[in-house]
Protein backbone atom coordinates (compact mmCIF):
# COMPACT_ATOMS: atom_id res chain seq x y z
CA UNK A 1 0.00 0.00 0.00
CA UNK A 2 1.34 3.82 -0.73
CA UNK A 3 0.15 6.86 -0.91
CA UNK A 4 0.94 9.90 -3.85
CA UNK A 5 4.29 11.78 -3.36
CA UNK A 6 3.53 15.22 -3.58
CA UNK A 7 6.77 17.55 -3.43
CA UNK A 8 6.49 20.29 -0.95
CA UNK A 9 6.49 23.86 -2.69
CA UNK A 10 10.27 24.62 -1.00
CA UNK A 11 11.14 21.02 -3.36
CA UNK A 12 9.30 22.57 -6.61
CA UNK A 13 11.22 25.21 -6.08
CA UNK A 14 14.79 23.82 -5.48
CA UNK A 15 13.83 21.71 -9.17
CA UNK A 16 12.86 24.67 -10.81
CA UNK A 17 16.55 26.36 -9.38
CA UNK A 18 18.30 23.21 -10.85
CA UNK A 19 16.62 23.22 -14.31
CA UNK A 20 16.74 27.31 -14.48
CA UNK A 21 20.68 26.97 -13.38
CA UNK A 22 21.60 24.27 -15.64
CA UNK A 23 19.74 26.26 -18.55
CA UNK A 24 21.41 29.34 -17.92
CA UNK A 25 25.06 27.92 -17.91
CA UNK A 26 24.34 25.94 -21.06
CA UNK A 27 22.75 29.70 -23.14
CA UNK A 28 25.14 32.11 -21.17
CA UNK A 29 28.26 30.23 -20.85
CA UNK A 30 29.77 33.03 -18.51
CA UNK A 31 27.06 32.60 -15.97
CA UNK A 32 28.07 29.43 -14.62
CA UNK A 33 29.57 30.77 -11.79
CA UNK A 34 26.49 32.39 -10.56
CA UNK A 35 24.67 29.11 -11.80
CA UNK A 36 26.86 27.01 -9.51
CA UNK A 37 26.51 29.23 -6.32
CA UNK A 38 22.70 29.19 -6.35
CA UNK A 39 23.13 25.60 -6.66
CA UNK A 40 25.57 25.25 -3.99
CA UNK A 41 23.12 27.46 -1.97
CA UNK A 42 20.26 25.53 -2.32
CA UNK A 43 21.74 22.13 -1.57
CA UNK A 44 22.92 24.10 2.04
CA UNK A 45 19.43 25.10 2.36
CA UNK A 46 18.16 21.65 1.36
CA UNK A 47 20.53 19.71 4.23
CA UNK A 48 19.50 22.83 6.96
CA UNK A 49 15.49 21.34 6.39
CA UNK A 50 17.19 17.83 6.95
CA UNK A 51 19.04 19.12 10.19
CA UNK A 52 15.49 20.65 11.38
CA UNK A 53 13.65 17.34 12.49
CA UNK A 54 10.33 20.06 12.90
CA UNK A 55 10.49 21.50 9.67
CA UNK A 56 8.31 20.70 7.08
CA UNK A 57 9.99 21.75 4.02
CA UNK A 58 11.13 18.37 2.73
CA UNK A 59 7.25 16.84 3.40
CA UNK A 60 4.44 16.76 5.47
CA UNK A 61 5.69 16.08 9.66
CA UNK A 62 3.27 16.19 12.70
CA UNK A 63 4.88 18.17 15.55
CA UNK A 64 1.45 18.86 16.64
CA UNK A 65 -1.68 16.74 16.77
CA UNK A 66 -4.85 17.70 14.12
CA UNK A 67 -6.79 19.96 15.09
CA UNK A 68 -9.87 17.79 15.97
CA UNK A 69 -7.23 16.01 18.79
CA UNK A 70 -6.24 19.44 19.70
CA UNK A 71 -10.03 20.36 20.74
CA UNK A 72 -10.48 17.35 23.01
CA UNK A 73 -7.51 18.59 24.66
CA UNK A 74 -5.19 15.62 23.81
CA UNK A 75 -1.53 15.39 24.02
CA UNK A 76 1.11 12.60 22.78
CA UNK A 77 3.61 11.07 25.01
CA UNK A 78 6.15 9.41 22.27
CA UNK A 79 8.70 6.88 23.75
CA UNK A 80 11.97 6.16 22.04
CA UNK A 81 14.74 3.87 21.36
CA UNK A 82 13.08 0.96 22.71
CA UNK A 83 11.85 -1.65 23.97
CA UNK A 84 14.76 -1.92 26.58
CA UNK A 85 14.17 -4.89 28.74
CA UNK A 86 15.41 -2.62 32.13
CA UNK A 87 13.60 0.85 32.07
CA UNK A 88 10.29 -0.07 29.32
CA UNK A 89 8.70 -2.58 31.72
CA UNK A 90 9.09 0.12 34.46
CA UNK A 91 7.78 2.67 32.12
CA UNK A 92 4.55 0.76 30.92
CA UNK A 93 4.13 0.24 34.93
CA UNK A 94 3.89 3.99 35.60
CA UNK A 95 1.82 4.38 32.13
CA UNK A 96 -1.08 2.03 34.09
CA UNK A 97 -0.64 3.39 37.48
CA UNK A 98 -2.36 6.87 35.61
CA UNK A 99 -4.43 5.15 33.44
CA UNK A 100 -2.92 6.95 30.16
CA UNK A 101 -1.42 5.87 26.84
CA UNK A 102 1.99 6.22 25.28
CA UNK A 103 3.34 5.80 21.84
CA UNK A 104 6.15 3.99 21.57
CA UNK A 105 8.55 4.28 18.64
CA UNK A 106 10.66 1.00 18.47
CA UNK A 107 14.13 0.15 17.04
CA UNK A 108 13.36 -2.62 14.81
CA UNK A 109 16.65 -5.14 15.70
CA UNK A 110 15.82 -4.19 19.53
CA UNK A 111 12.10 -5.33 19.00
CA UNK A 112 13.47 -8.67 17.51
CA UNK A 113 15.85 -9.02 21.09
CA UNK A 114 13.29 -8.66 23.13
CA UNK A 115 9.49 -9.57 21.08
CA UNK A 116 7.51 -10.64 24.00
CA UNK A 117 7.98 -7.03 25.69
CA UNK A 118 7.01 -5.52 22.07
CA UNK A 119 3.44 -7.35 22.34
CA UNK A 120 3.67 -6.65 25.75
CA UNK A 121 3.39 -2.49 24.76
CA UNK A 122 0.64 -3.23 22.44
CA UNK A 123 -1.52 -5.50 25.35
CA UNK A 124 -1.31 -2.59 27.08
CA UNK A 125 -2.83 -0.29 25.36
CA UNK A 126 -0.12 1.82 23.37
CA UNK A 127 1.10 2.22 19.98
CA UNK A 128 4.09 0.82 18.57
CA UNK A 129 5.67 3.12 15.73
CA UNK A 130 8.70 2.47 13.19
CA UNK A 131 11.80 3.76 14.33
CA UNK A 132 13.66 2.37 11.66
CA UNK A 133 15.92 -0.61 12.09
CA UNK A 134 19.22 0.33 12.87
CA UNK A 135 19.08 3.42 14.59
CA UNK A 136 21.99 4.50 12.71
CA UNK A 137 23.33 7.75 13.13
CA UNK A 138 24.42 7.68 9.85
CA UNK A 139 20.40 7.69 8.38
CA UNK A 140 20.41 11.07 6.99
CA UNK A 141 23.15 10.51 4.58
CA UNK A 142 21.45 7.34 3.32
CA UNK A 143 20.12 7.17 -0.22
CA UNK A 144 16.69 5.79 -1.16
CA UNK A 145 17.32 2.04 -1.27
CA UNK A 146 19.52 1.90 1.76
CA UNK A 147 16.18 3.83 3.49
CA UNK A 148 13.74 2.22 2.36
CA UNK A 149 15.60 -1.13 2.87
CA UNK A 150 16.45 -0.07 6.51
CA UNK A 151 12.57 1.17 7.09
CA UNK A 152 10.94 -1.70 5.58
CA UNK A 153 13.03 -3.83 7.83
CA UNK A 154 11.77 -2.33 10.70
CA UNK A 155 7.91 -2.36 9.40
CA UNK A 156 8.01 -5.79 8.70
CA UNK A 157 9.58 -6.65 12.29
CA UNK A 158 7.18 -4.74 14.29
CA UNK A 159 4.04 -6.00 12.41
CA UNK A 160 4.95 -9.68 12.63
CA UNK A 161 5.47 -9.31 16.75
CA UNK A 162 2.25 -7.21 17.09
CA UNK A 163 0.02 -7.65 14.58
CA UNK A 164 -0.39 -4.11 13.79
CA UNK A 165 1.19 -2.13 10.95
CA UNK A 166 3.04 0.90 11.92
CA UNK A 167 1.22 3.83 10.59
CA UNK A 168 4.20 6.78 11.63
CA UNK A 169 8.12 6.82 11.24
CA UNK A 170 10.35 9.14 13.40
CA UNK A 171 14.34 9.18 12.43
CA UNK A 172 17.10 8.72 14.19
CA UNK A 173 16.93 12.38 16.13
CA UNK A 174 14.94 13.26 13.77
CA UNK A 175 17.65 13.86 11.10
CA UNK A 176 17.12 13.11 7.55
CA UNK A 177 17.21 14.33 3.51
CA UNK A 178 14.98 15.20 0.70
CA UNK A 179 14.88 11.35 -0.10
CA UNK A 180 12.96 10.12 2.94
CA UNK A 181 9.50 11.61 2.19
CA UNK A 182 9.21 9.66 -1.59
CA UNK A 183 9.79 6.06 0.43
CA UNK A 184 7.70 7.21 3.27
CA UNK A 185 4.73 7.64 0.69
CA UNK A 186 5.63 3.61 -0.94
CA UNK A 187 5.37 2.29 2.32
CA UNK A 188 2.47 5.07 3.19
CA UNK A 189 3.83 6.00 6.47
CA UNK A 190 3.71 9.39 8.67
CA UNK A 191 6.55 11.37 9.42
CA UNK A 192 6.47 12.21 13.29
CA UNK A 193 8.73 14.51 15.00
CA UNK A 194 7.57 16.35 18.31
CA UNK A 195 6.63 19.59 19.61
CA UNK A 196 9.42 19.71 22.65
CA UNK A 197 12.18 17.44 23.36
CA UNK A 198 14.00 17.70 26.63
CA UNK A 199 17.31 15.68 25.39
CA UNK A 200 17.13 13.24 27.98
CA UNK A 201 19.80 10.62 26.39
CA UNK A 202 22.34 13.35 27.51
CA UNK A 203 20.56 15.81 30.58
CA UNK A 204 20.91 13.54 33.42
CA UNK A 205 19.09 16.08 35.32
CA UNK A 206 15.00 15.33 35.96
CA UNK A 207 14.26 18.90 36.85
CA UNK A 208 15.70 20.29 33.69
CA UNK A 209 14.40 17.69 31.78
CA UNK A 210 10.84 18.07 33.25
CA UNK A 211 10.93 22.27 32.39
CA UNK A 212 11.59 21.92 29.03
CA UNK A 213 8.75 19.01 28.82
CA UNK A 214 6.39 21.59 31.26
CA UNK A 215 7.44 24.56 29.37
CA UNK A 216 3.88 25.96 27.67
CA UNK A 217 2.16 22.61 27.68
CA UNK A 218 -0.56 22.84 25.88
CA UNK A 219 -3.25 20.79 23.74
CA UNK A 220 -1.73 19.24 21.18
CA UNK A 221 0.94 18.53 21.78
CA UNK A 222 3.95 15.90 21.26
CA UNK A 223 6.72 15.44 23.95
CA UNK A 224 9.70 12.44 23.38
CA UNK A 225 11.17 11.09 26.21
CA UNK A 226 13.57 7.85 25.79
CA UNK A 227 13.13 4.55 27.10
CA UNK A 228 16.32 3.54 25.00
CA UNK A 229 19.61 5.43 25.48
CA UNK A 230 18.32 7.07 28.81
CA UNK A 231 20.50 9.68 30.45
CA UNK A 232 21.40 8.19 34.64
CA UNK A 233 20.69 10.90 37.35
CA UNK A 234 23.50 10.76 39.46
CA UNK A 235 22.12 7.51 41.48
CA UNK A 236 21.88 5.59 37.92
CA UNK A 237 17.88 6.15 37.38
CA UNK A 238 16.70 6.46 34.08
CA UNK A 239 15.67 10.23 33.92
CA UNK A 240 12.48 9.03 32.16
CA UNK A 241 11.59 7.29 35.50
CA UNK A 242 12.62 9.85 37.84
CA UNK A 243 10.64 12.39 35.40
CA UNK A 244 7.81 10.40 34.28
CA UNK A 245 5.50 10.52 36.88
CA UNK A 246 5.60 14.34 37.11
CA UNK A 247 5.35 15.13 33.79
CA UNK A 248 1.97 12.85 34.26
CA UNK A 249 0.69 14.43 37.45
CA UNK A 250 1.38 18.24 35.36
CA UNK A 251 -0.76 17.25 32.07
CA UNK A 252 -3.46 15.37 34.63
CA UNK A 253 -3.73 19.20 36.49
CA UNK A 254 -3.38 21.12 33.18
CA UNK A 255 -6.96 18.70 32.37
CA UNK A 256 -4.74 17.01 29.23
CA UNK A 257 -5.45 13.46 27.92
CA UNK A 258 -2.52 11.45 26.80
CA UNK A 259 -3.15 9.40 23.56
CA UNK A 260 -1.12 7.43 21.00
CA UNK A 261 -0.43 9.02 17.74
CA UNK A 262 -3.19 6.76 16.24
CA UNK A 263 -5.77 7.70 18.33
CA UNK A 264 -5.15 11.26 17.97
CA UNK A 265 -6.15 10.90 13.99
CA UNK A 266 -10.09 9.82 14.80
Amino acid sequence: MSRPWKPTPFLKASFALHGASAVGAALVPGAWPWALGAVVANHAALSVAGLLPRSTWLGPNWITLPPASVARREVALTIDDGPDPEVTPRVLDLLDAAGVRATFFCIGRRARQAPALCREIVARGHGVENHGDSHSNAFSLFGPARMRADISAAQATLSDITGHAPRFFRATAGLRNPLLEPVLASLDLQLAAWTRRPFDTVNADPERVLQRLKRNLGPGDILLMHDGHAARTPTGEPVILATLPRLLQALEQAGLQPVTLQDAQR
